[in-house]
Order: structure tokens, then sequence, then C-alpha cells
């Protein structure tokens, strides 16, 4: 008995599963367990600003990224930047991130490489409830310090971090709960 069309099937189903894997990366889905270690806080008191901001995870598994913007002393914002591996995303077209806001403003920014000084940047609004965004890759524009750069917009070859930042222009609380963060 001829066995090759039984290899050929395990390797066409094989393919099938392997592409059907490709068709997203998680970038983080928070739960219970969920460390932080890659999580890092960043907010204007590196400028002398007094915003204040955390990264927990709350009882029912989300990330909660919460705390006060603050005008004083030139300050306005506050971040959290997650860094993992450095991944290459340019078969992906959009960041999928499942989450539920206050009602404010915030942007999402992705880092093509960790040396760059500049974030491609989203801005988006949260409703109060339940979200799912999904961002667009190749419309995330290039800023640095509050400026749009003169500069192509995300080029989709690879990701080295994402970060979330409140910087409204005022001095507000805030709170945004994070669910989880692909890239499809």
């Amino acid at each position: 008995m001829d066995i090759f069309p039984y290899k050929y099937i395990i390797l066409s189903l094989t393919f099938l599963v392997v592409t059907m894997m490709l068709d997203k990366i998680m970038i983080f889905d928070f739960n219970k367990n969920s460390s932080l270690s890659q999580w890092t806080i960043l907010d204007d008191v590196v400028m002398g600003g007094r915003s204040a901001s955390t990264i927990s995870v709350n009882a029912e598994g989300h990330g909660v990224f919460e705390g006060s913007v603050s005008l004083e002393n030139n300050g306005g914002f506050a971040s959290v930047r997650y860094q993992g591996e450095t991944i290459e995303v340019k078969q992906f077209t959009k960041c999928v991130i499942r989450l539920k806001g206050d009602g404010k403003d915030y942007q999402f920014r992705i880092k093509s490489k960790e040396q760059d000084y500049y974030s491609y940047i989203n801005k988006f609004s949260t409703t109060g409830d339940w979200q799912t965004l999904e961002i667009t890759l190749d419309e995330m524009t290039p800023w640095f310090r509050g400026r749009r750069l003169d500069m192509p917009n995300y080029p989709g070859i690879t990701m080295a971090s994402i970060s979330f930042l409140i910087g409204n222009k005022k001095a507000e609380e805030f709170k945004l709960l994070i669910d989880r963060i692909e890239i499809q």
C-alpha cells in the first residue's frame, strides 16, 4: 500500500494549522496570574512633572492603568510601556485591543526599534464600556514630545514596545482597564 497520499494530507494539515496560528500574535493577554515585570510606568516626572500612575491586575484579571495627570511643574502626561522581545509584524495590518476606559482620550503607541527617540501613535477615545479597538498599523503617525514628525507612517516591519499614554492638556484622574492586545 502506498502511503504517499497520507503523507501529503498530513503535511497539508500541518501547514494549515501553522498558517492559522500565524494569523495573529498575542502581545499581552491579562489574567489573574499575569506578570507585570515587562510593564514600566513612565510619567512626566522624568521631566520634572508631578503626574503619577500605576499598573496592576485587578480581581477579574484585567490590567489596570490608573492615576492622575498633573499640569504642575510643566507636567501633563502619564504612560505605561510594555517591552517584550522585538517581533516581526510585516505580515499583519492591525492591532486589536480590548479595553474599558473612563470616557477620556488616550494614545496607543508603538516603537519600531527601542533606540528610536519617537513613537508611532494612534489617538482613541473611550466610552466607559468595554470596546474592541482595531488600529490600522499603517495609519499610525510618528510623534516626539507632542509634535508630529515629518516622516512616513509606521512601516509595520518590527515592534519593539507598545505603550498607552494619557495627556489631554488638563489635570485629571484616569483609569483604563486592559484585557488583551494582539496583532492581526
